[in-house]
């Protein structure tokens, strides 16, 4: 039976070039999912991604940026580890991979590949003001409260006694 309690890897993905309420929805999640102690994932640039990371990091948290590159000064400078894969936009299936669940905030092209992979392979995923997905297994939530919350009941519920 798995470690209920065990550290979780939060993917949070969404459009480098973000909206400034993009990025301030990010930063939220980014600190609320460090309040939960998850590691932030992310595709280590700009936009969405560095202001989930600097929530993260200003809340004490931890995060991961896989870049595309193979350049580790091309992260965000939020990141807490940086690993240039060298894959570009390949990157995007490690990131999933290694995600427990994603949150998706706003969306682009880049954005709908992730979703679309983490529905594939049963990765849970939940969007804040992105796409409305026609897909099962993509929750659309109002805020980045609602979305950690709904996380938690996906991935920190307590084993039953």
């Amino acid at each position: 039976m798995p470690n209920m309690n065990a550290q979780r890897y939060v993917g949070v993905v969404g459009p480098g070039e973000a909206t400034p309420e993009q990025r301030r929805l990010a930063r939220q999640v980014g600190g609320l999912l460090a309040g939960r102690r998850a590691v932030v994932v992310t595709g280590g640039l700009g936009g969405v991604m560095a202001a989930a990371c600097r929530g993260a990091v200003e809340a004490g948290g931890t995060t991961l940026g896989l870049l595309p590159g193979d350049d580790r000064a091309e992260g965000n400078p939020y990141l807490t580890v940086a690993v240039p894969t060298g894959l570009g936009e390949m990157r995007n299936a490690l990131l999933v991979r290694s995600s427990d669940a994603l949150i998706a905030v706003g969306g682009s092209w880049g954005t709908m590949s992730e979703i679309a992979l983490a529905v594939r392979i049963g990765v849970p995923v939940i969007s804040i003001g992105g796409w409305r997905m026609p897909a099962a297994g993509v929750l659309d939530v109002e805020s980045p409260a609602e979305a950690v919350e709904c996380l938690h009941a996906l991935l920190w519920r307590k084993d039953p006694v």
